[in-house]
């Protein structure tokens, strides 16, 4: 497997972010992202003014965040050529982008804040539906917002990375359900705006410059192939189908590189001399061993079974025998801080 991690849930110039394509993707090459997804709301102008392509070492993917009238509903789509209406309901236009071939993720789907009137939440409202590829498990900007308070706004914006902690624990819960039925892919998203605010009534100070919003939560790849790195259409096209393959799959991983890069990283489970990777179900079959190896680091490691911890290891890696159904994944801390969350391997399910 070669591994590339990436950043994804950006905005430009083209929605509501502050800044132009080519100097973000020139910043996520510069902190060293393997791959960018743009996402501006409702629109794919990127796409058809042809930015897509390699940014130094960095791929850019044009994708859109699509929302219903009322402003609610966010979805990530990704891999389509047009963006779908925003007068119909959330649970059309996810069904249109299944149908087009695109691949999609429920973004923020349990934001909760109050703190700034202008910035109210978007939560996703609309669960009826099984259309959808995953759950956007991690946003940093959303769980910055939810932490904002009076008290503590001004240790925020010093620190913005510092401040943030872990996953939703309502969004894990109805990620984990929901996988116990079928395969719900879970991706991390920075939400990167740049947005520029007025402090004090004086000076005007940019809220989480992209660069530093790329060292935060990271969604990392395992590919069968290497991206070619070339100019030429049929590489990117072959870049960006692998790389969509991938989170369609589940063959990811989350991470908040601000605590370390997790480059490395691998969750996989041995059954009768076969490998099973993240994304993957196996047959009841008894015994499964499930590995985890850690990047030359040594952190708590949880397995969590159907959403409840069954095990812990402190190590740089552990083994793990099961021999019940349910979808497992792992969850690692460093010094109790979250760091990374993996996807499913789902056994007789």
């Amino acid at each position: 497997m070669f591994e590339y991690s990436g950043a994804i849930h950006v905005h430009s110039v083209f929605s509501d972010g502050s800044g132009e394509v080519k100097e973000i993707a020139a910043y996520a090459d510069e902190v060293g992202l393997d791959f960018l997804i743009l996402t501006d709301h409702n629109t794919l102008r990127a796409l058809k003014e042809g930015y897509e392509g390699f940014y130094g070492k960095t791929l850019l993917l044009v994708g859109c965040e699509i929302n219903d009238k009322q402003n609610l509903n966010h979805y990530l789509a990704f891999g389509i050529e047009k963006t779908e209406s925003t007068r119909i309901p959330a649970k059309e236009y996810v069904k249109k982008v299944k149908d087009a071939g695109g691949i999609g993720f429920l973004a923020h789907p349990h934001e909760k804040r109050s703190s700034m009137k202008e910035h109210p939440p978007y939560p996703w409202t609309e669960w009826d539906t099984k259309d959808f590829t995953g759950i956007e498990i991690w946003n940093h900007m959303s769980e910055w917002m939810e932490g904002l308070t009076e008290e503590n706004k001004y240790n925020h914006f010093v620190h913005p990375l510092r401040s943030i902690t872990a996953p939703p624990k309502e969004t894990l819960k109805v990620w984990d359900k929901l996988s116990i039925e079928r395969k719900v892919v879970g991706i991390g998203g920075v939400d990167a705006h740049a947005h520029k605010i007025n402090l004090l009534g004086f000076f005007e100070v940019e809220v989480f410059p992209y660069k530093v919003l790329f060292k935060s939560i990271r969604t990392h790849v395992l590919l069968t192939k290497k991206i070619p790195k070339s100019e030429s259409p049929r590489a990117l096209n072959t870049g960006k189908k692998l790389i969509y393959d991938a989170l369609e799959d589940g063959k990811c991983f989350i991470s908040n590189y601000y605590h370390g890069d997790a480059t490395g990283f691998r969750y996989f489970a041995e059954v009768d001399n076969k490998i099973y990777q993240m994304g993957d179900s196996i047959d009841e079959r008894g015994k499964a061993k499930l590995r985890v190896i850690l990047p030359n680091i040594s952190g708590t490691i949880k397995l969590i079974r159907n959403g409840k911890d069954i095990g812990q290891i402190e190590n740089i890696d552990a083994e793990f025998l099961v021999n019940k159904k349910g979808v497992y994944r792992v969850e690692v801390y460093l010094e109790n801080k979250a760091w990374i969350f993996s996807n499913h391997i789902r056994i007789g399910c």
